[in-house]
């Protein structure tokens, strides 16, 4: 605090950081209180989507267990087709307060799957289930990947805004006031001094004034005339003097 020098100038400065400070704060609070509400949210989807998962994906492989049983193994069969992917996953963003969030969303290729032919034998029917119930994982999975990259995202910018936040309120702000705190002080204590030396000032013309009037009370005491300033003497001058006494000057 002693760097800064305490003038009104510095004054006023510091007075615009502190109010910049406090609107910087409310902001970052707003901005906290808003990525804390989008946090439990995806906490909470985080959570439903992971206990109806275990259903589905349980109920998944048992319909690809009750395919094997009725159509054979058909996983060569599947693994010497062209693999060709008819559903992939694109990545999108979402802004939340200012912090991008990623999302996760499906979309189909058109490609054609070359694996119809599956189950023409038997089990037909146990396949095409079986491709609709990992379809519904699969659509479960992606939503869950999107919110777990979306939560761990949200909380590290959660963490960094309440680290600004815990950093204006505590730091930043009590130090601009114990600046401005120190530089009213400083300037109140000139103000004294210079409010002391006026009346000291003041002090000393009104004694030189009380002794000029007792010099002036003592002289009419003791008879002396009081000089008159301002009025001109009615005396000629000039008539002390004989211009017939100067000598005559030979050029």
């Amino acid at each position: 605090m002693s760097e800064v020098p305490p003038t009104r100038m510095n004054q006023q400065i510091f007075k615009a950081k502190k109010k910049a400070a406090q609107g910087g704060h409310k902001l970052l609070k707003k901005k906290a209180d808003a990525l804390k509400v989008k946090f439990r949210d995806y906490a909470k989807c985080i959570a439903e989507t992971k206990s109806s998962m275990a259903a589905d994906a349980s109920a998944a492989f048992f319909s690809l267990t009750q395919a094997e049983y009725a159509a054979g193994n058909f996983k060569k069969k599947v693994a010497e087709g062209s693999m060709t992917a008819r559903i992939r996953v694109g990545a999108g963003v979402d802004n939340v307060a200012g912090v991008k969030l990623p999302v996760f969303t499906k979309y189909e290729t058109g490609a054609v799957a070359d694996n119809q032919s599956l189950g023409l034998v038997g089990g037909g029917k146990k396949i095409v289930a079986v491709r609709e119930k990992f379809t519904v994982l699969l659509d479960l999975l992606i939503k869950l990947a999107s919110l777990q990259t979306s939560f761990q995202t949200l909380d590290e910018a959660l963490k960094v805004t309440n680290r600004r936040v815990n950093a204006l309120e505590n730091v930043t702000i009590p130090r601009i006031e114990g600046v401005l705190t120190y530089i009213g002080r400083e300037l109140d204590e000139l103000e004294r001094e210079d409010f002391t030396r006026l009346k000291l000032v003041q002090g000393k013309k009104q004694e030189e004034m009380k002794e000029i009037d007792r010099k002036k009370a003592a002289d009419l005491k003791a008879g002396k005339k009081e000089p008159v300033v301002g009025k001109e003497n009615d005396e000629d001058i000039t008539a002390q003097f004989d211009a017939t006494d100067d000598e005559d000057v030979v050029f």
